[in-house]
């Protein structure tokens, strides 16, 4: 039997959604199972949608065999000790990612970290170490904002996402509260998000759009339809801000652009669908833009977007949250990287 005292991250949880975190290998069906039988919380039994509180015991009726075969993070540990952090080396050290992310804004709840070129925000098959979400786990273990040991399933991640080639501002939260508040404001909208971009053609007016968004995923693209067809609603605002000439009458677009809604790739598919696509971006480049690609590619070697999320406001209504109300009515910003400012100049001297 394993006795696990409940923390403060770990509360607020569902029952079900912490014990699949702390058991990574069991199935949903096994989880189920395993709460039917195995499980008690202040030696009550207690049904999956069950809300964890601090201080709580969760006494976890498994074998040491089962809990290796689960992946219980505190396996090798008899008797509930702290758990083991993934990518320890023999000596228990864990292996770290340099940092090459900058930082917008950190305080005791939430970290605003700025997005380097390259990187991605979470591992996938192909990188599982060097992601940004392993970077700012590794700089708070360093500055002892986090300590691994001291958790079961808790662990600090982003609550919004950028491609790897999109720089800029990555929300965190430090805290499995304050991670709960960023999701909610972003999820009811008391979070605007802007970003950077240069665009082809000539953008005269502020555009509003909007659409329904289709992911083939084998293709890794999305594909804007007509609102009324199936698919996630989007909507996309760009403001230009100056006209662009250069080159043999090529011409292009410094926009700001607002996200109203946050999907995959969303900006790039919503300004190639209205003929403006993103400078440098191949995989949404139309017809027309392949002069200006070719232009921007041979001059500064730019072969994929360039785009980069400069500034996120918090709206009154954030005020409301007892975590994280102070942020209400405040701006940050995000400088867009030299490399940005290096072609935006080129583009201006032609």
């Amino acid at each position: 039997m394993r006795e696990i005292i409940i923390t403060a991250n770990d509360s607020g949880r569902r029952l079900d959604r912490f014990l699949r975190k702390y058991l990574p290998g069991a199935s949903l069906g096994e989880v189920y199972r395993i709460i039917r039988k195995d499980v008690k919380v202040d030696s009550k039994r207690r049904p999956e949608s069950y809300i964890l509180n601090e201080g709580e015991t969760l006494a976890l009726y498994l074998t040491d065999e089962e809990m290796r075969r689960f992946g219980a993070a505190d396996a090798a540990r008899a008797g509930g000790g702290p758990p083991s952090r993934s990518g320890a080396n023999s000596s228990g050290c864990r292996r770290r990612a340099k940092r090459t992310f900058g930082i917008v804004y950190e305080d005791e709840n939430v970290l605003m970290a700025n997005k380097p070129f390259g990187l991605l925000t979470h591992g996938d098959s192909r990188e599982k170490k060097d992601h940004l979400a392993n970077q700012v786990k590794d700089y708070l273990i360093e500055t002892g904002a986090f300590d691994p040991r001291n958790e079961r399933v808790f662990t600090p991640a982003p609550v919004n996402r950028l491609d790897r080639n999109t720089t800029g501002v990555v929300l965190f939260g430090k805290t499995s509260e304050a991670m709960r508040e960023l999701n909610r404001m972003i999820r009811e909208d008391e979070i605007r998000k802007f970003y950077m971009t240069i665009a082809c053609g000539t953008i005269t007016k502020d555009l509003h759009l909007s659409g329904s968004l289709v992911k083939d995923e084998a293709a890794n693209k999305v594909k804007i339809l007509d609102e009324t067809a199936d698919g996630k609603e989007i909507e996309t605002i760009v403001r230009p801000l100056e006209i662009l000439s250069f080159g043999d009458g090529l011409k292009a677009t410094l926009c700001e652009v607002e996200l109203v809604t946050g999907r995959s790739h969303q900006i790039r598919a919503h300004l190639a669908s209205v003929g403006h696509p993103l400078i440098g971006d191949s995989k949404y480049a139309t017809r027309g833009a392949s002069a200006v690609n070719r232009y921007v590619s041979e001059r500064f070697g730019l072969t994929t977007q360039l785009l980069h999320a400069d500034r996120i406001e918090f709206l009154d209504p954030a005020a409301d949250s007892e975590t994280l109300g102070y942020l209400a009515e405040r701006a940050f910003d995000a400088s867009v990287p030299p490399r940005f400012e290096e072609i935006l100049r080129g583009l201006r001297n032609k």
